[in-house]
């Protein structure tokens, strides 16, 4: 994970996730694109950055955390270049990258654990991108 360059940001719902999972990426390539304290404030204002940066080519992934996932997953999925998926088991972080070469993990922080968060964020950061017969399905994603 060292050489990979990754956006993380997050909402109030998520910070405290969002705080642990940069400090347990500390060796990493991090951008830290806020909110960075745990008062209200809208998703969309840190989702749209990370979305950017990962789009743009700045970024090789990006994390986002918010209450269930879905603010942060479907802003970011406005995205034309963006592939979000809220994951909440490994298997899944797993499956979104193999099959649909996913390139931000959205946490749920109000239904996992920090521990499983960051094991999720592990998997998805460490698993390659099948292509084969699912890079004609991501090549039909886009609008």
């Amino acid at each position: 994970m060292n050489s990979l360059k990754i956006a993380i940001g997050s909402d109030h719902a998520g910070f405290d996730y969002k705080e642990a999972i940069a400090d347990w990426l500390a060796d990493a390539d991090l951008k830290d694109f806020g909110t960075y304290s745990a008062d209200s404030v809208d998703y969309p204002d840190f989702a749209h950055p990370v979305a950017s940066a990962v789009e743009s080519g700045d970024f090789d992934f990006g994390i986002l955390v918010c209450g269930s996932a879905n603010g942060v997953a479907i802003t970011a999925n406005k995205h034309q270049g963006i592939r979000a998926a809220i994951c909440w088991t490994e298997e899944l972080a797993a499956l979104a990258r193999q099959h649909n070469n996913a390139n931000i993990v959205c946490i749920p922080a109000r239904f996992i654990s920090i521990e499983l968060a960051e094991k999720i964020v592990g998997t998805f950061l460490q698993t390659e991108f099948e292509g084969g017969r699912h890079a004609n399905r991501v090549n039909k994603m886009a609008c």
